[in-house]
């Protein structure tokens, strides 16, 4: 900064750099003085009319404002039209939905299409949890993207899982059940080998006899495969309900699926419970027939 000031009528500050910089102490615009006060104006205006900070309430809450506008009064209110929208677009179709049997509709090209379009985010909403996204399954909970079925997967008998919930069950083999320890690894091993298409092998055939003694051939039938579809487990096709690992098999083996006693879950039991979504979901009877066709659509649908 230089030590004088070489313009002192020039009504600059007196600081000056390089000689001939300086700042000068010209008063602002009118505009921008007008507009700096309107500033404040506005900021009164916005904190009456318009929720804001607690003023006089005693317990903290904002203020209401004048207008009684609030954020979430906008979004239902358009949400309302975007809704009210849809309705008059698909209402044809709806009304389908609603009067149409779920084989009616995979038979209609145009209403499955629509069906499976409207039910992606009631799937990710109530069946992804488990059921993973796109069906792919999460740990411990059925894939729905593949042909596998503990309760079939035609069109009608998924519509009827998903209405009335699935309750998993086999009984215990071991402390509870008719099986040693000894004869629950034999077993073990020839459910293994049966997913393997080795159980034909003469060292399984101690298991063979145990299979057929502790009557897993009732609801696994005979050769692994269920005779029909009823909750148990194709043992051949390597698709595990809960796990493939050996520990894991032997543990379902061991102590049985859902086994309770005196109204509670025994330890070592594994819980497989689908619920009925019948009252779950929204408008129900469309809903559940809408993601029956979606499921039906992933891939494995028979």
């Amino acid at each position: 900064m230089a030590n004088h000031n070489p313009w002192p009528d020039e009504g600059n500050t007196g600081h000056i750099w390089d000689e001939d910089l300086r700042e000068l102490d010209n008063p602002p615009p009118l505009w921008w003085m007008l507009s700096f006060y309107a500033g404040f104006l506005i900021i009164i205006f916005y904190t009456l009319y318009y929720p804001t900070i607690p003023l006089t309430n005693s317990m903290g809450e904002k203020t209401e404002g004048l207008a009684g506008w609030t954020a979430v009064n906008e979004y239902e209110e358009d949400f309302k039209v975007l809704k009210d929208w849809r309705v008059a677009k698909f209402a044809d179709k709806e009304e389908k939905l609603a009067a149409m049997s779920v084989a009616d509709i995979l038979k209609d090209d145009e209403l499955k299409s629509y069906a499976v379009a409207t039910s992606k985010m009631l799937f990710g909403d109530y069946c992804a949890a488990c059921h993973g996204a796109g069906g792919a399954g999460n740990p411990s909970f059925p894939v729905l993207a593949d042909d596998d079925w503990l309760w079939g997967g035609k069109i009608a008998q998924i519509e009827a899982s998903i209405k009335n919930g699935r309750m998993g069950n086999m009984p215990a083999k071991g402390m509870m059940g008719n099986l040693s320890d000894e004869e629950i690894d034999s077993v073990t091993d020839y459910v293994i080998a049966l997913s393997e298409g080795t159980a034909g092998d003469d060292a399984y055939k101690a298991g063979k006899a145990v299979y057929t003694k502790g009557m897993c051939l009732a609801c696994h039938g005979p050769a692994g495969k269920p005779l029909a579809p009823a909750g148990a487990a194709n043992l051949t096709d390597q698709i595990w309900r809960f796990s493939g690992d050996r520990d894991d098999i032997r543990s379902v083996i061991a102590h049985g699926v859902n086994v309770k006693k005196n109204g509670e879950y025994v330890a070592g039991t594994r819980k497989a419970v689908m619920p009925s979504f019948k009252e779950r979901l929204p408008n129900a009877d469309v809903n559940v027939k809408r993601l029956a066709v979606y499921i039906h659509a992933l891939g494995g649908g028979q």
